[in-house]
């Protein structure tokens, strides 16, 4: 009871600054106020009401707290769920937080890794490095006698400790519980539900925080880059120290160096080759993408560092991508068709790799993506902008409500992401003549001898199969047409349509016969019986009987009156 009262206070709070930011229509049409027990007046300020759609949500993240901040940067690796300036909104989102003391930094330490910080560490800074609404990040020293670790003057290597916030998991989950609530609310009200659930992106979301808030999967994470990298000495991934980390505790060596985004502000300085940092990244990228299976989600300049030599340091990983081997060569020959400008592939391939929510017009769509590639196609890297073909891409498959899979829409995100850090490396650079020889490596792999012939093991099989069942199969047809048996089951939405409003025509007349007899039943019993005074008297049964059948008329006449009558609201159209 205690929780349900904090739940509801808490829901109070949110519809309070949703108003404020200026989204009181969707409270309204989701009729959240109804829940609350009452609706609250909050005035809009006409400078919050000048200001664009993108920016004032963004800032309502930021004053609804930690999770909803989360919740920003999760979303602005998703441009299949949000338009372009919604993202460039949220990827500006800080998630700053006020310092937890130091005392509070070594409790949290001990009681995660089960000891006093004195037995772990030699030294820990009580200056954190960074302090986040999840995390506070604090440089330290080990102990010379931690296995592994390279010993100088009687202390051990510099490492980065990241500890977690206290009760940071219970609010991210009180929070998507409330969030989880509202969004069953706006399923009834927001039109693009068929393609997109608000259920369904709270439900993702919840997933990706509970999985990011155990430190284990990050660690895990870093030990699988490391063994990918171990054989790229232009990549650096930090070393991660196991006995010092826990679910709530990680702790990793610490990367000497500049950060990229330091870096890219400063394009004079000759202390680093910024076409060799631009030719590592594109390296790094495309054996991350087509050769490990394993690609960093968030690849912005602030979480590499760049090290002597133009090599480069990853941080944070947290947030990252896995591709199958078919999702990697449906990327390979996406990236092929389009170089070729076939939209007959592209479109086969996006129908092939989506989720498609209805038919489509195929025929349209090959239009579409023809019209798209002749506006960006056949030109340098700076004078195309590949995130705008990725956006248009995706925009188109969302026009035709195909659904794009999570994986492949965080490749978008993070694709742009690298593109515009190598563009400001190096804006000169052929984009053609650096992809040629990563092209030929993925055609010498995907045709060479030993790779098909298991491939052709593959096809053989699949068409020995064929061969094998389709004459049992049609065999089986021709017997059931034979002996009656055969049925052809079809799906229209139109037939669906008719068959509910014949139902709930049968409903109606149900209901208005149950009425019709009520009525007729209440006046003969009270014909039937009179007061001395040769007044009509009306038995409590006659009563009883009106009133059910009042409000069976009263429900039929509304639902007739309102059945219909309100169009769901366009998130999309309204976000513009």
């Amino acid at each position: 009871m205690i929780q349900a009262v904090k739940d509801l206070q808490r829901l109070r709070d949110i519809a309070r600054v949703v108003a404020r930011h200026g989204f009181g229509e969707l409270l309204d049409r989701a009729r959240i106020w109804d829940v609350l027990g009452r609706r609250e007046d909050v005035a809009v300020s006409p400078e919050e009401q000048r200001r664009s759609t993108a920016a004032r949500f963004r800032d309502l993240l930021a004053e609804l707290g930690p999770t909803f901040i989360k919740l920003g940067q999760i979303l602005s690796s998703r441009p299949d769920i949000l338009p372009p300036d919604f993202i460039t909104e949220l990827s500006t989102l800080q998630d700053d937080a006020p310092a937890m003391p130091y005392d509070e930094v070594a409790r949290l330490i001990e009681q995660g890794l089960g000891k006093p910080v004195a037995q772990l560490f030699a030294s820990i800074d009580p200056q954190p490095l960074a302090t986040a609404s999840i995390a506070q990040v604090h440089r330290a020293r080990l102990l010379p006698l931690v296995p592994g670790a390279p010993g100088a003057e009687g202390e051990g290597a510099s490492v980065v400790i990241k500890v977690q916030r206290p009760g940071i998991e219970a609010q991210i989950k009180s929070d998507t519980d409330l969030l989880s609530y509202v969004a069953r609310f706006l399923e009834g009200v927001i039109e693009e539900t068929g393609i997109y659930t608000p259920s369904g992106i709270v439900s993702e979301f919840r997933q990706a925080m509970l999985t990011e808030l155990d430190f284990h999967n990050e660690a895990d994470n870093i030990d699988e880059f490391a063994k990918n990298h171990r054989e790229r000495p232009y990549v650096v991934i930090p070393q991660l120290h196991r006995t010092l980390s826990c679910k709530t505790v990680i702790t990793l060596g610490e990367l000497v160096g500049v950060k990229l985004s330091e870096v890219l502000k400063d394009p004079g300085n000759s202390r680093w080759d910024r076409k060799q940092l631009a030719k590592n990244i594109i390296d790094a990228s495309f054996h991350q993408l087509f050769t490990d299976g394993l690609f960093h989600g968030d690849p912005h300049p602030g979480n590499m560092i760049v090290l002597e030599g133009n090599r480069l340091g990853l941080l944070d990983f947290g947030l990252v991508g896995r591709m199958s081997k078919q999702m990697q060569e449906s990327i390979i020959l996406l990236v092929l068709s389009i170089s070729l400008r076939d939209p007959d592939t592209v479109a086969r391939l996006l129908y092939k790799v989506g989720i498609p929510d209805q038919r489509i017009n195929l025929h349209q769509f090959r239009t579409d993506i023809h019209d798209i590639l002749e506006r960006y196609l056949g030109l340098k890297i700076s004078e195309v902008d590949s995130s705008s073909l990725m956006r248009d891409l995706v925009e188109l498959a969302l026009k035709y409500k195909i659904k794009i899979p999570k994986e492949y829409a965080v490749l978008s995100k993070a694709s742009a992401t690298t593109e515009g850090t190598i563009r400001v490396l190096d804006p000169d650079l052929d984009v053609v003549q650096v992809a040629l020889p990563y092209a030929k490596q993925l055609l010498f792999e995907r045709y060479n001898p030993t790779s098909m012939s298991s491939s052709g093991l593959r096809a053989l099989l699949h068409l020995q199969g064929l061969i094998q069942d389709t004459p049992q199969q049609i065999s089986q047809i021709l017997m059931d047409l034979e002996g009656g048996k055969f049925s052809i089951s079809i799906k229209n939405d139109e037939l669906r349509k008719i068959n509910v409003n014949l139902k709930a025509l049968g409903v109606l007349v149900f209901m208005g016969s149950i009425s019709s007899g009520l009525i007729i039943g209440a006046f003969s019993l009270a014909g039937r019986t009179a007061t001395p005074d040769g007044a009509t008297s009306w038995p409590p049964a006659a009563v009883i009987g009106l009133s059910i059948a009042a409000m069976l008329f009263g429900a039929a006449v509304a639902w007739t009156l309102v059945a219909g009558r309100f169009k769901k609201l366009s998130v999309r159209r309204w976000m513009k």
